[in-house]
């Protein structure tokens, strides 16, 4: 397990998630870190929020504006001012050809080195202590933006329509994995726990206090792994050239 340390050079980062909220639990002390060392980041979320409430009388209409006004304020206490939302249905999101379009137009827009997304292969979580089945659309919206990563935004005749939109493909050289089972690369979040937590506490429309205990000793366990206080861990996939790689190293 690898501990990144300080960025030494400014990163342009893509998060891609499915709902608001996802990239509070999964990388929120992460982003705090790099917007702090002069990363630009970018949110993506994929989904509308809509099946945020199970109640039987709230009007969807309001809570996806709800959602949204929650994820815009989260962004802003981790330093992240450009927000976007691509209002795909929430709880019933394929990783369609459509969505992978359009991640990878987001893809060669911004052209970022490193993106950040769900693990799409971790389905189910299991421990003596907790069990969940993987939401569908965390593992749709990791799947489509694993594919527009690549082949998709680096390669021409893929989407030949984007390039009539003057988008060139890209080469992304990192692909950062949360939520995973097989983690290699770990984040000290000690310093941002604070921020983290204000920015979770945006999101009163899915959580409150009680929640923070089980994010802190998430984090808490997660440190012990790399002998820090509060660490979040990922799944990381580079596709740099090793030589120049270890000349130039952002992550070292």
């Amino acid at each position: 397990m690898q501990l990144e340390s300080t960025l030494t050079k400014p990163l342009r980062i893509l998060v891609i998630a499915a709902h608001p909220d996802d990239i509070e639990f999964g990388a929120g002390g992460s982003v705090i870190r790099w917007t702090d060392a002069g990363a630009e980041v970018t949110y993506c979320l994929v989904t509308n929020g809509a099946a945020g409430s199970n109640e039987k009388e709230v009007n969807l209409n309001d809570l996806i504006k709800r959602r949204e006004e929650e994820q815009k304020a989260a962004a802003e206490i981790a330093g992240v001012h450009d927000v976007r939302f691509l209002g795909y249905q929430d709880g019933i999101l394929e990783p369609s050809i459509a969505l992978r379009r359009d991640l990878t137009r987001l893809i060669r827009e911004l052209r970022p080195d490193r993106v950040v997304i769900n693990d799409p292969t971790f389905t189910l979580i299991q421990d003596d202590k907790f069990s969940y089945i993987n939401h569908p659309d965390h593992i749709a919206a990791a799947t489509a933006a694993l594919y527009a990563v690549f082949p998709s935004a680096e390669t021409r005749p893929i989407f030949p329509e984007l390039l009539d939109e003057g988008l060139e493909p890209h080469h992304v050289d990192e692909l950062f994995l949360m939520f995973t089972d097989k983690p290699n690369w770990a984040i000290d979040v000690t310093s941002a726990r604070d921020r983290k937590i204000q920015a979770l506490l945006c999101h009163r429309s899915q959580l409150n206090e009680e929640s923070i205990e089980f994010v802190d000793q998430f984090d808490k366990e997660a440190g012990k792994q790399v002998g820090v206080e509060l660490a979040e861990m990922f799944r990381v996939m580079r596709f740099v050239d090793e030589a120049v790689a270890a000349k130039d190293d952002p992550a070292d």
